[in-house]
């Protein structure tokens, strides 16, 4: 039986495909390390190691490209904790119908679940360049910071938010509890952020499974923390 080969133009939209996420990868790198203004087209096009016009071709411009980067990087963080976080939703809805609502327990568990995966994004090795780029948008917000924000990092907060507002027995849109959660998130980002710090101060080379599964750990410390605070008199 002959097989039918495929044509030249059958490979188009995976080279095209394949060309965009070159783009897209280089993008989140270069224009972590050097910022919007500084990075020209040719050094994205370089570090790609594609033709000058793919970005004109795939994103309209350098603009363009900066924007779907962020777009990237939120669909990314969405992706990786989505499914902790829509399985929260859900578990949150269930106990709120049922007799007693969300015991102190499960919500611990819940927030531990939500920081631990947090966590483990943090020290994976792809967010170090998601890190660098989103740390240029904290200091200097463009319309790039308002889409990570918006389809990634709120959802999150609200989710912590509400687990801490229920642990605190304090309503979940309150400034401390919103404080709250921006600490709780925070202190994990960080580890990433001031990661020259955290290698030299703790002795590690890099985020491997040991050093994973410690922050995990802390991300449950963190969790259990919150109760022992409601606790105190």
């Amino acid at each position: 039986m002959n097989e039918t080969k495929p044509s030249p133009r059958d490979k188009r939209p995976e080279r095209g495909d394949a060309t965009r996420d070159r783009l897209l990868a280089a993008a989140i790198d270069v224009f972590g390390r050097y910022g919007f203004d500084a990075t020209t087209t040719r050094a994205l096009a370089d570090a790609a190691e594609v033709n000058l016009q793919a970005i004109g071709y795939h994103f309209g411009g350098k603009e363009g490209l900066y924007l779907a980067a962020a777009d990237h990087i939120a669909q990314s963080v969405a992706s990786h904790v989505g499914t902790v976080r829509d399985r929260l939703e859900e578990r949150i809805a269930q106990a709120a119908g049922a007799d007693g609502g969300l015991s102190t327990a499960d919500a611990e568990a819940m927030l531990g679940d939500i920081l631990a995966a947090l966590a483990g994004l943090f020290t994976s090795r792809q967010s170090e360049a998601w890190v660098r780029f989103m740390v240029r948008e904290q200091m200097a917000p463009t319309e790039a910071f308002e889409r990570v924000y918006t389809n990634a990092m709120k959802p999150i907060l609200e989710v912590v938010g509400r687990l801490v507002g229920h642990l605190l027995d304090e309503e979940p849109a309150s400034e401390h509890v919103r404080l709250r959660a921006l600490s709780l998130v925070g202190g994990l980002l960080v580890l990433r952020v001031a990661q020259g710090a955290v290698e030299a101060h703790l002795g590690w080379k890099t985020f491997g499974t040991r050093e994973t599964d410690a922050v995990q750990h802390l991300a449950r410390e963190l969790a259990a923390s919150v109760v022992r605070e409601r606790a105190r008199p």
